[in-house]
């Protein structure tokens, strides 16, 4: 798969290097891979942050892509130039995927991509996004969001969360969580921009952190709330308190979640049935786990694994 990774004279150089570093970076270790070149539909060199100048690849139009990424936007409601205007239709014409990163989804909303679609960007421009595509079905709270071919995320390094869900699509859970590793950073981040809404991040304290990583060590044991308030030597309440403040999510669902993440991972390298799959996750049924499944992931158990398992 090709990707252009669009650049422009007002890119964000942290969202370019994010968009460089999940699809432009050389990964060997992998039999496939993207093939991704930095692209600008300008012809200038270009300044960015820190007024650091840098010289990418000009092209006239983008058909030799199968992917877009829109690094960021300018916010200010600017004149989209003709070239980028057409090249970036004709493109999403083609039904091919285009995502973007940040304030990359003002470039979607002012071409009319993105509207009757669910779209999101940073916390800080939602009212400035919703008052200019008001047919847009902005979505709150959420790391990322897709909506057919395009996707969108959050501020900054919610791109990573993108591009790491882009690429779970495209060659799997275990590729993608070696990616993460490569990172440093979680394969798959729960709750949304909440948790960062201009208020200090909490300070977690560290048996709080040790009940958490010890329920993701035994996801496939029954696991109740108390227990693991027991673990991070709180009472219910307070635990229940101080998880929906750290997290934005309940207790239950963060483990309904990390079940969900634990079934996706054996049902790409698993041949079980769903049932024993459903025990081996930690639900309490099958038909548990395919009602979570549908409900956090979008498909079936059996579709998620007719679409990335390798064994078969």
């Amino acid at each position: 798969m090709r990707v252009a990774i669009l650049s422009h004279p007002d890119v964000s150089l942290f969202e370019l290097g994010c968009a460089v570093e999940i699809f432009a970076l050389s990964r060997p270790e992998f039999e496939q891979w993207y093939e991704a070149e930095i692209v600008n539909l300008t012809n200038q060199a270009i300044t960015t942050t820190g007024n650091i100048v840098m010289q990418t690849k000009y092209v006239t139009d983008l058909n030799d892509y199968d992917m877009l990424v829109v690094p960021s936007w300018p916010t200010r409601n600017t004149t989209i130039d003709a070239l980028t205007a057409s090249e970036v239709l004709h493109f999403s014409q083609q039904n091919k995927r285009i995502i973007s990163f940040c304030s990359g989804a003002f470039l979607l909303g002012g071409l009319g991509l993105l509207d009757g679609k669910k779209a999101t960007t940073h916390w800080a421009f939602e009212s400035q996004f919703r008052a200019r595509f008001p047919n847009v079905n902005y979505v709150s709270n959420v790391l990322y969001v897709f909506d057919g071919q395009y996707g969108c995320s959050a501020g900054s390094a919610a791109g990573l969360d993108l591009g790491l869900a882009v690429i779970r699509q495209d060659f799997g859970y275990a590729i993608a969580n070696q990616v993460a590793k490569r990172l440093v950073v979680s394969a798959h981040r729960t709750g949304g921009q909440a948790q960062f809404v201009d208020t200090p991040m909490l300070h977690v304290p560290n048996q709080f952190s040790e009940s958490l990583q010890w329920a993701k060590a035994n996801l496939r044991q029954p696991i109740t709330i108390d227990l693991m308030a027991q673990k991070a030597n709180m009472s219910r309440r307070t635990f229940d308190r101080k998880f929906r403040a750290s997290m934005s999510l309940t207790p239950q669902e963060w483990l309904v979640i990390q079940r969900t993440e634990l079934a996706k991972g054996l049902l790409e390298s698993e041949s079980h049935n769903i049932e024993q799959l459903a025990v081996q996750a930690g639900f309490n049924s099958a038909e548990s786990m395919r009602h979570h499944f549908r409900r956090i992931v979008g498909v079936s158990p059996t579709q998620y694994r007719d679409q990335f398992n390798r064994e078969g």
